[in-house]
């Protein structure tokens, strides 16, 4: 029997145990070939209009997935170590030279490679054409109808794949040397001991995140700490005490906790408490490490899908709050105006809701009354009617009216932000035109406008009879304002009226910012989402290595308690418990972490994440519970299974 057959079998008789972490792999290399496939496609970059941002986005990713990945696969190697000793130490007892088993082994790791590899590209060429059209369809884009795997593609995966491969298969080929004969038969009885308590270094722990958390829920502007340790420096302080807090919690808080349930004599030799709490208590501070890099990585991971799925969730809603209108544009003449109403009407797939001519006034403005963050003495506005608002918000849906008398006047500011937009209720303006002063005091202020961003300044209404005054005195602009049905599909009518109207028409349409934001935030979205799942899959698998390494080694105290009369039932239970703990405390560290995250970032960005991160945490938490299902089961087949 040859060494590569002998490798063969092992694979063979050892497939349950590395089922999870073969999986894991053909799954990153089907979304590494997917990125690749998308960044060579021709037809995917002429669908997107010729951009490179398709190409370049996915490019940056590839790399962050080499990375993650290749960290992945050494680390998970690393748990088969222990586990393998004792069956090389057998092969060393019985005259297989070092040598021999160090090609064995490098065969074994490198065939799972190979066929991870194969398996990995042959999926993904099956699965290619569904996620070029799940991301054309997240971005808005018309379905593709031809895609052809590239050559490039496979070419580039398979060459980074078998470096890859070829390290950890390296790296098992130097097991035989880097370990004793002795250290290899007694890997599994190697000494286990109580870790100490510290009540000085477990609130330590809480301080560490306390003051991580503390830090990032600061208002950024407003914030003095912020300011004097520096705009760069400050997010690098967060994170490494939020690092350093989440080791201290898990190696130190836990192992104090778990002994003052110890403590609690009741609750400690209550049914299989003692050896659960027994259990977890010699092992959590060597899981210490391993569950911190899963808590920090699982908040890296849902903030930034949390982050990318609340700009692809929220696109509509930003896109109908800079263009309240489907479209809207500056009236040259009455001859073009009815060359749009024309387009409009002969569209069948668009139906008039609505169409209006506004008169905008833009009059300049001494502003320095304004309370705001910048400085600004003169300023332009453009101003309508108070009549003209309440028509607009009417035909528009809106409930909201004004009635405003004299000076009175409303400033319309969709951007409006909290520190950075002017305090304008109460305050006074000098609105200057044709070197005529007037003075208006704003009275209220609406967080939104009737007038498309795209073709105004910022926006003002003033009282009816100020407006005529004004009027008056220099020549209004009229702004045509259209409602159309499913304006979110207006993709030809909207090209078709840029080419009636000329570049002074200041255009402006509500599907231009909704393709735009689809686009972007689409794309966002689907590289986050599956980068994700590569970094949840992988990281369940972490934990789930490491209890089946940790169940192997505790095969002979379960063997024990079944000879002493404890009942499979509770074997089961107390198994449940342990590994429920493991996968409890990184899965809360993380949605912790990653709570505080959203809500700065939340503040900063002026948007409300909590519909889109709440169904990415119920998402996350699902199939973590997945896993964790898939480990208690194994931890018991491998516990209860007789010699």
């Amino acid at each position: 029997m040859t060494l590569f057959s002998i490798a063969r079998k092992n694979i063979r008789k050892n497939l349950a145990n590395y089922f999870l972490y073969f999986a894991s792999m053909i799954f990153s290399i089907v979304i590494y070939f997917t990125f690749v496939s998308l960044k060579y496609d021709t037809a995917i970059q002429s669908a997107s209009e010729g951009s490179t941002k398709i190409s370049s986005a996915f490019s940056a990713a590839s790399v962050v997935l080499i990375i993650f990945v290749a960290v992945f696969i050494w680390y998970s190697n690393s748990f088969f170590t222990r586990k393998r000793k004792k069956e090389v130490g057998l092969y060393s007892l019985l005259g297989v030279r070092k040598k021999q088993i160090g090609m064995m082994l490098f065969y074994e790791n490198f065939l799972m490679g190979v066929l991870a590899l194969l398996a990995g590209i042959a999926l993904g060429s099956v699965l290619a054409r569904f996620f070029v059209s799940l991301l054309m369809k997240v971005m808005g884009y018309d379905a593709i109808t031809s895609f052809s795997i590239s050559p490039e593609a496979i070419i580039n995966t398979t060459i980074v794949f078998m470096i890859i491969t070829l390290i950890t298969s390296l790296h098992g080929y130097r097991l035989i040397y880097r370990f004793k004969l002795i250290e290899l038969f007694h890997a599994d009885q190697e000494g286990e001991q109580e870790p100490k308590a510290s009540w000085i270094t477990a609130l330590l722990s809480l301080v560490f995140v306390g003051a991580g958390y503390w830090l990032a829920l600061q208002n950024l502007l407003q914030s003095k700490v912020w300011a004097a340790m520096g705009y760069m420096l400050t997010p690098l302080v967060i994170l490494i005490t939020v690092i350093i807090g989440t080791y201290l919690l898990f190696s130190t808080l836990t192992v104090t906790l778990l002994k003052l349930s110890r403590n609690n004599k009741n609750r400690f030799w209550n049914g299989m408490n003692i050896i659960s709490i027994s259990q977890l208590l010699y092992r959590i501070k060597g899981n210490a490490r391993t569950l911190t890099i899963i808590a920090v990585l699982s908040a890296t991971t849902l903030t930034a899908v949390g982050t990318a799925y609340s700009f692809y969730y929220s696109n509509a809603s930003n896109a109908s709050l800079a263009n309240p209108n489907s479209m809207m544009f500056i009236s040259g003449d009455g001859e073009t105006t009815q060359r749009i109403d024309e387009l409009i009407a002969s569209s069948s797939d668009h139906e008039l809701l609505y169409h209006a001519t506004v008169p905008v006034l833009e009059v300049d403005a001494d502003v320095s009354g304004l309370d705001s963050a910048y400085s600004h003495d003169m300023q332009t506005y453009s101003a309508i009617s108070n009549q003209d608002f309440n028509e607009l918000a009417k035909l528009q849906g809106r409930k909201e009216t004004m009635e405003l008398t004299g000076d009175e006047a409303a400033a319309l500011d969709p951007v409006y932000y909290e520190g950075i937009s002017p305090a304008y209720v109460g305050s006074k303006v000098k609105l200057i035109q044709n070197n005529q002063e007037h003075d208006i005091t704003f009275k209220e202020l609406k967080k939104f406008s009737v007038l498309n961003m795209g073709t105004v300044y910022s926006t003002i209404v003033l009282s009816d009879e100020l407006f005529a005054k004004l009027e008056k005195e220099t020549k209004s602009l009229s702004l045509e304002a259209y409602g159309i049905s499913n304006q979110d599909q207006a993709k030809q009518l909207t090209e078709d009226m840029e080419g009636v109207l000329s570049e002074e028409a200041a255009f402006a349409s509500y599907y231009q910012d909704y393709a735009r934001g689809m686009e972007s935030s689409g794309l966002l979205i689907f590289m986050g989402g599956f980068l994700g799942l590569v970094f949840l899959t992988a990281t369940g698998s972490i934990i789930y290595f490491k209890q089946l390494t940790e169940a192997n080694s505790d095969k002979a105290r379960y063997r024990i308690l079944s000879k002493i009369g404890v009942n499979k039932r509770e074997v089961r239970k107390t198994i449940a418990q342990q590994v429920l703990f493991i996968f409890a405390l990184p899965l809360i560290a993380g949605i912790a972490h990653c709570s505080v995250a959203l809500i700065a970032l939340s503040r900063f960005l002026n948007m409300n994440l909590v519909i889109p991160v709440m169904i990415c945490m119920g998402v996350y938490t699902f199939i973590y519970l997945i896993y964790y299902a898939v480990t208690v089961n194994a931890y018991y087949r491998i516990v209860t299974k007789n010699k």
